[in-house]
C-alpha cells in the first residue's frame, strides 16, 4: 500500500473542565499507515518570536491531563513557581484508556526487540522493537503536522518518557542527540532485554551539543517494597523483579555516567513514597520544570 499521501484523520477537539485549549488529532503514519493520537495544548497569550518552547511526551493518553493541569496552575505565577509557559505535545493512541499496552510495547521498545507471550488469552503475541518507527513518526510526521498549526522553538524542546517511554527517550538521545535539547527519563527500563541500552550509551557522542538530561525513580523502585506491598502474596516475586530491574540504581548510575560527558548536564532525582506507577504525576511535573523552568 502506498502510504506516502495518507491523509490526517478528522480532528477531534476536547474542551472540558480543566483542559481548555486541548486539541487532539488522529494522525496517520506516512510510512506504516498506523494511526496514533497526537495531543496538543498551547498556552494562552502571545507566542514568543522564536515560537513556543515545547515538551513532547510519550504515553500521551496517560499524561496529557496531568501536564495541562500543572501548567495551568503554575505557569501564570512564575515568580512563585519558576515555571514558564510552553506547548505540550503528547503521543498516544485512539482509545479512551490510559494505555494501549500492545501498541506501546512495539512503539517504545527500541530495536532489535523480541517477542513475548500475549498479555491476555486469545490475543496476539507482544512484540518490541518498533522504536525506530515511533522516532521517525515523531521527528518527521508529528513535527511537520504541528508546523501547520503553530511554531515551536527548536532551541528549547524536550522529550519525556516513563518506564518503557524512559527507555525510548534514552535510546533516541543516544542515537539522535540533535532531536531534542532536554531529555527526561522517569523510571526508565534501562536493564530491559539484557541491558542492550548500555552498548548505545558506550557509543554515545554528544557531538558538541549542549544537552540537559533528567533521570528519576520512585523511592519504592529500589530494593524495598512499598509498605502496602510488604507481606502480600506476591511480595517475593516483586522483590525478585526489583533485583533484576534495578530501576532506581540503574537510573542513578546512568545520570552519573552521562554527567561526565562534555556538554551534558545530567541529574538524578528520587521521589519519596512513590512506586513505579504512582510516580507518574510527580515525574510529569518535574519534566515541565526541567524544560520550562525560568531559572536553573
Amino acid at each position: 500500500m502506498d502510504t506516502t499521501s495518507l491523509p490526517v484523520m478528522p480532528t477531534l477537539t476536547a474542551e472540558g473542565a480543566g483542559h481548555a485549549g486541548l486539541r487532539w488529532f488522529d494522525l496517520t503514519d506516512t510510512q506504516t499507515g498506523a494511526i496514533r493520537r497526537v495531543f496538543l495544548w498551547l498556552p494562552p497569550g502571545e507566542m514568543p518570536e522564536a515560537g513556543w518552547p515545547a515538551l513532547f511526551m510519550t504515553d500521551g493518553n496517560a499524561v496529557i491531563a496531568t501536564a495541562i493541569d500543572a501548567m495551568r496552575a503554575q505557569a501564570p505565577y512564575p515568580s512563585g513557581t519558576n515555571l514558564g509557559q510552553g506547548a505540550l505535545v503528547a503521543i498516544g493512541y485512539p482509545t479512551d484508556d490510559a494505555y494501549d499496552p500492545f501498541r506501546r510495547s512495539w512503539d517504545l521498545g527500541p530495536p532489535p526487540g523480541a517477542t513475548y507471550p500475549p498479555f491476555w488469552p486469545d490475543t496476539p503475541e507482544v512484540k518490541t522493537g518498533g522504536g525506530a518507527e515511533m522516532a521517525r513518526f515523531i521527528l518527521e510526521d508529528v513535527r511537520a503536522f504541528l508546523g501547520t498549526l503553530t511554531r515551536l522553538d527548536p532551541a528549547q524542546q524536550g522529550l519525556f518518557g516513563h518506564s518503557f517511554g524512559g527507555l525510548f527517550a534514552l535510546w533516541l538521545m543516544f542515537n539522535r542527540p540533535d532531536a531534542f535539547t532536554h531529555w527526561v527519563a522517569a523510571s526508565p527500563s534501562i536493564t530491559w532485554e539484557g541491558n542492550f541500552l548500555m552498548a548505545h550509551r558506550d557509543a554515545f557522542a554528544p557531538q558538541g551539543r549542549t544537552l540537559r538530561v533528567l533521570l528519576s525513580a520512585g523511592e519504592w523502585e529500589g530494593d524495598e517494597l512499598a509498605p502496602f506491598q510488604r507481606g502480600a502474596e506476591d511480595a517475593d516475586k516483586r522483590l525478585a523483579a526489583k533485583a533484576e530491574e534495578r530501576t532506581l540504581d540503574a537510573g542513578r548510575e546512568m545520570a552519573e555516567d552521562l554527567d561526565r560527558l562534555p556538554g551534558v548536564t545530567a541529574v538524578y532525582e528520587t521521589y519519596a513514597n512513590e512506586t513505579h506507577m504512582s510516580v507518574l504525576p510527580v515525574a510529569v511535573n518535574r519534566a515541565l520544570h526541567w524544560v520550562f523552568g525560568r531559572r536553573s
